[in-house]
């Protein structure tokens, strides 16, 4: 893998000053589950080496949500692919996407249920989902 950098100090600066916890979407997600009565746990360590944290976690039933941003992990379909330094770029996102199925894989087979929500989807719609998976998990429904 090559170590190509941002295009400029400025760049670096911006990516530094990126949100990794507390984005809106995570933030409008944890309201419309809290609205649902469901209660969960923030940015859990559930992998140590390498360490992954998952921004929503149900505990009880092993269910980890994550908040993917559209731009960082290449959504199909709001991605885009920067023209300035677009080796670094696409390196970058593609790296992400990679750590993002891995990380999916060793928590499945430790018994976890993986959830992803896109930065774009409605709150509401994904908290409707989750809520159905919790149940079906605790019905003793199987593990996607």
């Amino acid at each position: 893998m090559s170590r190509v950098s941002p295009s400029s100090h400025e760049a670096s600066l911006r990516m530094a000053r990126v949100r990794q916890k507390g984005t809106s979407a995570e933030i409008g997600l944890r309201k419309a589950l809290h609205a649902k009565g469901m209660r969960y746990r923030l940015h859990v360590p559930l992998l140590t080496k390498p360490r992954r944290v998952a921004d929503i976690v149900f505990s009880s039933t092993r269910i980890a949500i994550f908040v993917d941003g559209c731009f960082w992990h290449g959504c199909p379909e709001h991605a885009s692919w920067p023209k300035s330094n677009a080796d670094f770029w696409r390196e970058k996102i593609e790296t992400n996407r990679a750590r993002d199925a891995d990380t999916d894989q060793r928590l499945r087979s430790l018994g976890w249920t993986v959830i992803r929500i896109w930065a774009h989807e409605n709150a509401d719609d994904a908290a409707d989902s989750i809520a159905q998976t919790i149940e079906a998990r605790r019905r003793g429904g199987g593990h996607s």
